[in-house]
């Protein structure tokens, strides 16, 4: 109880006292004290020292390491591998005066230099991190206080603290709207780097705090803000604002309208919050996974390999010691023979892969047909020539972010491009004919009864256009004229359109194009300016906002010059096929527009008597008013309207793509890999987009999965799936999630099969869970392109991310681990760079591998020969200088061979999928070099022992003589296209090995090299080693060519 007790009264300080005082050593309990379940809070207004419960700083950290944690973190990270482990053992059982077999520097310095390597690559790579990090952090803001406007930087911000955030600045942290500068009583909000819509979002303040005078008096009022937990929902939220000193006491609900999100930006005005949440509890945080360091698959095969010759080492071993019939300490001879054949696991093949990272990497960079390409991650550039899956994002990465207004089409007359200006003929000959009328002919009967021609069903429709949306024009100064002149007169030059949508923004700049402009807006009334200069005012009398759900929004005007009430709505032609009066075209001309890859919209309107419209508003303010179900009474009410309206015109706009989309998407797809599209974006749009892009071919059909929410819609639904073949699959995030819930293997089976899948509304997390899930249901590699805030958990997820350098920020490119500037540079990404890197490190590694077994197989020929004594073959700077001066050059070239030209690569994508089968770099390849080792190793060693005359010095110098060109010949017959540089490391190891011969009387006879006797050996030797295998290699390019000779030849 008295535990209790001083927990009830001291709250978490109090707990945090305790677990020190008990001297808790347990990480558990210690996370635990420091990390408890979020629950909700409570907010004091403008006093952050009323916290009811402790906040994390507001600090940004997408390090892998910290200060303490980075030398340990890279030595663990290295020394788990099998590969490096064996050579530390190594280097420290030559410390043990039994086991030492020469001088210590021929083991520790090539560790020694493998760590230094490694070392200094991951503290740049931590360094640049930290400073990304450091220039978030350091953004400077202004905080509301008792003494006035401060300036705080954004890691100071604590929850409570009331915030000034200006236009176009990010939003620091997750903050409830208080107050905003616009005359209109709201804002708008970019939220592109949260969930990938490049939408601008209308946010609402709290109205209790923006009707006071100044913001100043936020700090005066007694308020607070009661919020939910903190949750990784970006698209929802519950609280309410309460102000205790008002009479009587304000409560007004809290929704998602009423937030700022961090990560976002402020696209109008100046806008005044309060904190809710800050650091790790922010929502942007919370959908981000932490990054994990990456091992490419490439790296995990070789380990495998040297697993495999470290058992062939033991066996060697002993074999070796059972010979000797296990004879006196026969488990120390064991680990000398483990010593003596440590060379069949080359601690060089280490160090030239990560080299040839480097090299892989330089060349990236250096491509002038990829410009601005930036390698962020050197450890993984093979895996970019292995890729099954590529997951894509799509607004920004596949299209360009601007819509562009292409089709009119009014049922029995289609308006495009090119004939645009015959609309605008028919506004500017209505307008006109309008004003040279008597006024009292200007009334809604005219034509009542009489059929409409063609120019007042192309007025009808683009008035409908010009009024139907959420656009708000708003007037920047130019320099020339100010604000507010340019609002008073409406001048064109200072006019910028905000919206909830780019689609809206391109259908009031075309409707302005034509005639007819939006020139205000406010949430009361429309004005729009006719082609004379005229200003036709407009009354919003209510306004039915766009919907997920409802796929359509309507909004109610009245005319001021004619009193005339009607009804416009636009949405998606699958619900107002329903809503319009019946027609034989709409289907056919939407079905068309959409493989066009357009996205079309249906615009509708209804006209409306006073009456009809009075008993409209009071059912929808008493629905409004309901407490149990408002949205579906609401949406019943307002359903009542929507019948019988008249069929105006179907509108087409185009998301333009990124520059060579299609090509590429195509070359990928003939490279063998899946393309996903994973987007937050609607899935009208993200259907269109597909088609457009092709990613979706005209012959493949569309199987649209139908929102599901439990378990037997989903069943029902994957059963139908299930009996089409060959089709593209669209499926939104929430019926994505029930059947990742009940029926993973099975969904993730079908969608595996699919040419071409679309996820839209998905969010962050989900996008890398479906990568986490290909990875494990496949087993194959995965690659994730994106460029906003929203694609960062999916690029780092991925076995290979690439961020896109484009409007929606750095933020994915510089969590990536390539950052390109254009979507279509991934092609040659791929196909060559990838293909170059994938194919050059597998030659490189299984030739280091060679060159390792061929000394160790000599040295177990000599043993053998010998008696099995424990003795080595070559010592000192002889076996240094084999692996390093004698042949590194030669050997390290290979990253530079290539087997067809990057044009070539480009032109026939089919190459790349002779690569996902892994046939570079297999068992079957390194047991022929294995083969090959031991076939070379033997010849030489069997032939100097023939061949020696007297002493056995003249043994070494033959055998090594013979081993060095014998390495030389085979990396001329491993190199499929010579390069001047490869020339000059055979030319040059040849030099340093000759000229080394008179340093090196120690091992080798100086006098005895000289004579014709050791030149005739050394020759017979090396051609008996290597002439057979050029002949091989000779039928082997005649008889069965590979795929890519044919090309080059």
């Amino acid at each position: 109880m008295p535990l209790l007790g001083l927990l009830a009264s001291e709250g978490f300080e109090g707990m945090e006292r305790i677990c020190l005082r008990a001297k808790f050593r347990c990480c558990e309990c210690l996370r635990c004290c420091g990390r408890r379940d979020p629950r909700p809070r409570t907010v004091w207004l403008g006093h952050p020292e009323k916290r009811d419960q402790r906040y994390p700083r507001n600090v940004i950290n997408n390090q892998k390491y910290n200060f303490f944690t980075f030398l340990p973190g890279v030595l663990f990270n290295q020394f788990k591998y099998f590969f490096n482990l064996y050579f530390l053992f190594l280097a420290c059982s030559q410390f043990v005066p039994e086991m030492r077999l020469g001088a210590l520097y021929t083991y520790w310095v090539p560790l020694g230099f493998v760590l230094a390597v490694t070392i200094i690559r991951e503290a740049v790579e931590e360094i640049r991190c930290y400073m990304r990090d450091k220039e978030v952090n350091s953004q400077i803001y202004s905080k509301l206080t008792a003494r006035g406007t401060v300036k705080v930087k954004s890691s100071s911000i604590q929850v409570g603290d009331l915030i000034i955030v200006e236009k176009n600045q990010r939003v620091p942290a997750d903050m409830i709207f208080l107050r905003t500068s616009e005359k209109n009583g709201s804002c708008f909000l970019r939220t592109d780097q949260l969930d990938g819509e490049t939408d601008w979002k209308l946010r609402l303040p709290v109205s209790c705090t923006q009707r006071l005078p100044t913001a100043s008096d936020l700090l005066q009022i007694r308020s607070y803000v009661y919020a939910e937990e903190p949750n990784i929902d970006i698209h929802n939220f519950v609280g309410t604002f309460t102000r205790e000193d008002s009479d009587p006491p304000v409560n007004e609900s809290l929704s998602i309208e009423n937030t700022l999100w961090a990560s976002t930006v402020i696209a109008s005005g100046t806008v005044v919050g309060v904190v809710l949440y800050t650091g790790r509890e922010l929502r942007s945080v919370m959908n981000t996974s932490n990054p994990r360091s990456k091992i490419g698959l490439f790296d995990l095969e070789v380990n495998c390999l040297t697993k495999i010759l470290f058992g062939a080492l033991v066996v060697v071993s002993l074999v070796m010691v059972a010979l000797q019939h296990f004879a006196g300490r026969w488990y120390l001879q064991i680990i000398r023979f483990l010593l003596l054949f440590s060379n069949i696991i080359p601690i060089s093949l280490r160090v030239n892969l990560d080299m040839g990272k480097i090299v892989y990497s330089w060349m990236i960079r250096r491509d002038s047909k990829i410009p601005g390409t930036v390698v962020r991650s050197s450890t993984i550039p093979e895996q970019l020539g292995r890729i099954s899956y590529l997951l894509t994002d799509k607004t920004g990465t596949l299209t360009q972010n601007e819509m562009v207004f292409k089709r009119l089409h009014l049922g029995t007359v289609a308006y495009g491009l090119d004939s645009m200006d015959e609309v605008q003929s028919h506004i500017f000959s209505i307008y006109t004919q309008q004003s040279q009328e008597p006024p009292a002919l200007k009334g809604p009967t005219l034509a009542t009864k009489v059929r409409k021609t063609l120019s007042s069903r192309v007025h009808e429709a683009v008035k409908a256009i010009a009024l139907c949306h959420n656009v708000t024009p708003v007037y920047e100064s130019n320099g020339v004229t100010d604000q507010a002149e340019a609002e008073r007169h409406y001048e064109d030059s200072c006019r910028v359109y905000q919206a909830a949508s780019p689609d809206e923004v391109a259908l009031v700049q075309w409707t302005e194009s034509i005639g007819l402009t939006l020139v205000g807006r406010d949430q009361s009334s429309v004005q729009l300016r006719t082609p004379g200069g005229h200003i036709l005012n407009y009354t919003i009398l209510q306004i039915f906002p766009f919907t997920y759900e409802s796929k359509r929004m309507g909004i109610i005007v009245r005319d001021e010059s004619t009193g005339e009430i009607t009804f416009y709505m636009k949405g998606a032609d699958v619900v107002m096929a329903g809503i319009v009066q019946y027609n034989d075209w709409l289907e056919e001309e939407c079905g068309n527009m959409a493989r066009e890859g357009l996205r079309v919209l249906v615009v509708a309107k209804k006209s409306l008597t006073e009456e009809q419209y009075q008993d409209f508003e009071a059912r929808y303010v008493q629905a409004k008013l309901s407490v149990h179900d408002r949205s579906l009474k609401v949406a019943t009410v307002i359903e009542s309207l929507e019948m019988e309206m008249e069929l105006l015109c179907l509108t087409g706009v185009e998301d333009q793509l990124q520059a060579d989309v299609r090509p590429t998407l195509e070359t990928l797809r003939n490279a063998g890999m899946k393309v996903w599209m994973l987007t937050g974006d609607k899935l009208e749009t993200a259907t269109c987009t597909a088609k457009n892009a092709h990613l979706v071919t005209r012959t493949q059909d569309i199987h649209i999965f139908r929102l599901v929410t439990n378990r037997g819609e989903a069943h029902l639904e994957l059963n139908a799936f299930r009996r089409k073949h060959d089709c593209a699959l669209v499926i939104s995030g929430d019926s994505l999630e029930v059947c990742l819930k009940y029926y993973e293997y099975e969904f993730m089976e079908l969608a595996c099969q699919c040419p071409a899948v679309v996820c839209c509304r998905c969010a962050p997390t989900q996008k890398a869970q479906i990568v986490r899930l290909l990875q494990e249901r496949t087993g194959k590699l995965t690659c994730a392109v994106g460029d906003g805030g929203n694609d960062v958990s999916m690029i780092q997820e991925a076995d290979c991310g690439v961020g896109v350098e484009g409007k929606e920020g750095k933020q994915a490119s510089l969590a990536a681990d390539f950052s390109i500037t254009q979507f279509k540079h991934l092609g040659r990404l791929l196909m060559v760079h990838g293909r170059n890197s994938y194919k050059r490190s597998a030659a490189l590694s299984q030739f280091v591998i060679h060159r390792s077994l061929c000394i160790s197989t000599m040295q177990a020929v000599f043993s053998s020969v010998f008696y099995f004594a424990s003795v080595p073959l070559y010592q000192g700077f002889l076996i240094i200088g084999y692996s390093t001066l004698y042949t590194m050059f030669p050997v390290f070239s290979l990253v530079l061979d290539k087997d067809v030209k990057s044009e070539v690569a480009m032109l026939y994508p089919e190459l790349y999928k002779d690569l996902l089968k892994g046939r570079p770099l297999s068992y079957k390849t390194f047991l022929i070099w294995v083969l090959i080792s031991i076939y070379q190793g033997s010849i030489i060693m069997y032939g100097a022992l023939l061949l020696f005359e007297s002493e056995f010095v003249h043994i070494v110098a033959i055998s090594f003589t013979s081993l060095i060109l014998t390495e030389l010949l085979m990396v001329a017959l491993t190199i499929q296209t010579w390069h001047w540089l490869m020339i000059v490391a055979e030319l040059l190891s040849l030099s340093c090995y000759i000229a080394s011969l008179v340093f090196l009387h120690e091992f080798i006879d100086v006098y005895f090299i000289a004579t014709l006797s050791f030149l005739w050996k050394v020759s017979v030797i090396t051609l008996v080693s290597c002439l057979p295998l050029y002949f091989l290699k000779y039928l082997r390019r005649r008889f069965s060519p590979p795929s890519y000779s044919k090309l080059t030849s």
